[in-house]
């Protein structure tokens, strides 16, 4: 299917042109083009920067920011496709600029795709809890060498 529309996109988007260049013209379609591109690295700086800030607050607050990285990823996306050449990509891009479009993006990831994050030097991991914990001692654990661990036997060449 992902190749069928890679194929089919850019098709999709020359259609677009002649389409929206036949109703207001060649100039006003590529000032159109170009606008688009601008607006579309200035959103992404302005969103980039607000996403930065939430994940760094999550992060703070010992929280898993997986949530604010799909977010900055889809943001990231959506720049990238308002910068790309098309009215197709700039439609989808818009779209993926809008809070809404993100969380209901999100709702469909989070069910789908699981996420892990390092939070303090402690993996934590998203979705349902399953893994093993193995709780140690004083005595089973120390940042000393221990004199008699097989390691200790192997030289360095």
């Amino acid at each position: 299917m992902l190749p069928l529309l890679l194929l089919a996109l850019p098709l999709l988007e020359i259609a677009g042109f002649v389409l929206v260049g036949s109703e207001i013209g060649v100039l006003s379609t590529i000032g159109l083009v170009l606008l688009s591109a601008v607006v579309g690295s200035v959103l992404l700086r302005v969103q980039g920067f607000g996403v930065m800030t939430r994940i760094r607050t999550e992060m703070e607050a010992g929280r898993d920011p997986s949530k604010e990285l799909a977010n900055g990823a889809m943001i990231v996306l959506a720049g990238i496709l308002l910068v790309i050449p098309g009215f197709i990509s700039d439609i989808v891009g818009i779209l993926l600029f809008l809070p809404p479009v993100r969380a209901l993006a999100w709702r469909f990831l989070s069910k789908r795709v699981r996420f892990s994050s390092n939070i303090g030097g402690f993996a934590r991991r998203g979705g349902p809890a399953g893994g093993k914990t193995i709780d140690l001692d004083e005595d089973d654990f120390s940042r000393q060498p221990n004199p008699n661990s097989p390691w200790r036997s192997i030289r360095d060449e």
